[in-house]
């Protein structure tokens, strides 16, 4: 498989550029990306909530013909575009065949200018099966990979449903380190019955293993998962703290990098800016004339290819993102981000002032308890307030 995609280069990136990074840009800049969701796992994890679904055999010439017919439906509402991100998610895109993900690369170059620093990110677990394809991925195109690691010891890899073991965590974290400009991994942490120094030690051995992107997550328990609930305030802030030590500090509630280390994908989202979503179950918010649209694919794998075999695409909502809405989503996005909400992206969004959107006396409340700052930037949430966002957004939304 690898030498099917190995002859075809990866884009043509400066060196110099990735010293600049996302967390370089003006947080009025959000970029526009383009999401691919490929909905298969080996199995469902008890914590998780995503469209993932687990199926005897794939027909992957079928996928990739079926995401390259919605890649180009799409494409038709953005023309001229600078493309600044390509992201593969899951599910496990890392199951993916390497010339599946080198043919969307592709075409996505074919439709879209490509930025001079775009990141092209894939998510994999660290299984020694999907770390053997790393540089199949590398050949294809990808630059950036985000590898699933969730725990380095192997009694709370069990606990959580994982299919790898801490050694192969290891092991794939140092494959990635030789075959990616740029890599991150993710840990869960609040575990049943993690203590503080539990935790301490394990994010001290993550240290060793980081590169310029760490992740980490506390174990949210959704409503049709297997896991109850944790209070892990404690937690929360020891991470903080121990990370922005080790010069990794938080630039949203649960990514930690390096300057110049952000995701640059996830930063449109946080920034709302525009991106394109193809795949099953897929989102989109797509900038038009002077309309936000939100876009919605068919959730079920066998449905969403059906659909694109039948019409060109899978969408099953196509609808403008109301005022009111609009300005909602640009704050709950953004205030999850350390630099928060700027005021032009206001102005953009809602043609009105910061002040004029938002209740004073709500924002007065929440400013006055510690939980937000309003300068002349924009407003933000504090590290108390991103702590307790959902309160506080709550508060100031209602």
């Amino acid at each position: 498989m690898s030498r099917v995609v190995a002859e075809r280069p990866p884009p043509q990136i400066s060196p110099t550029s990735w010293s600049r990074g996302a967390g370089a840009e003006a947080a009025d800049e959000p970029g526009f990306g383009l999401y691919v969701h490929w909905p298969f796992c080996l199995s469902k994890c008890p914590y998780c909530d995503f469209n993932s679904h687990v199926r005897a055999g794939v027909d992957h010439a079928r996928w990739r013909t079926a995401l390259l017919r919605e890649l180009d439906h799409y494409a038709a509402d953005t023309r001229g575009r600078a493309l600044t991100s390509i992201f593969f998610g899951g599910g496990t895109p890392s199951l993916m065949e390497p010339a599946t993900v080198a043919a969307v690369i592709e075409r996505a170059g074919e439709q879209w200018p490509f930025a001079p620093a775009i990141e092209i990110t894939l998510e994999a677990n660290p299984t020694s099966v999907e770390a053997g394809k790393f540089a199949g991925f590398r050949s294809a195109g990808v630059n950036r990979v985000s590898l699933g690691v969730q725990a380095l010891n192997d009694a709370d890899l069990k606990f959580l449903g994982r299919h790898h073991s801490a050694q192969e965590a290891r092991a794939a974290i140092d494959i990635a380190r030789r075959h990616f400009e740029r890599y991150s991994f993710d840990l869960i942490y609040a575990r049943p019955g993690q203590t503080a120094a539990a935790w301490r030690a394990e994010l001290a051995e993550a240290l060793g293993l980081a590169g310029d992107h760490l992740s980490v997550y506390q174990l949210t328990i959704e409503p049709e998962t297997v896991f109850g609930a944790d209070d892990a305030g404690a937690l929360f802030e020891l991470t903080q703290a121990l990370l922005e030590a080790a010069g990794l500090p938080a630039y949203e509630i649960s990514n930690h990098a390096r300057p110049g280390g952000e995701s640059r994908h996830n930063l449109t989202y946080w920034r709302y800016g525009d991106y394109v979503g193809i795949g099953p179950g897929a989102h989109g918010r797509l900038t038009i004339g002077s309309d936000k649209i939100g876009t919605r694919q068919h959730r079920a794998p066998e449905a969403w290819l059906a659909a694109v075999e039948a019409a060109g695409h899978a969408t099953r909502q196509r609808d403008p993102v109301a005022a009111e809405h609009r300005l909602a989503e640009l704050m709950m996005m953004g205030l999850r981000t350390v630099q928060g909400v700027p005021r032009s992206r206001v102005i953009a969004e809602g043609g009105r002032p910061l002040e004029a959107v938002l209740d004073a006396a709500r924002l007065r409340r929440l400013i006055d308890g510690g939980f937000l700052v309003l300068d002349e930037a924009g407003l933000r949430a504090t590290a108390a307030g991103r702590q307790r966002l959902n309160a506080v957004l709550g508060a100031l939304l209602a």
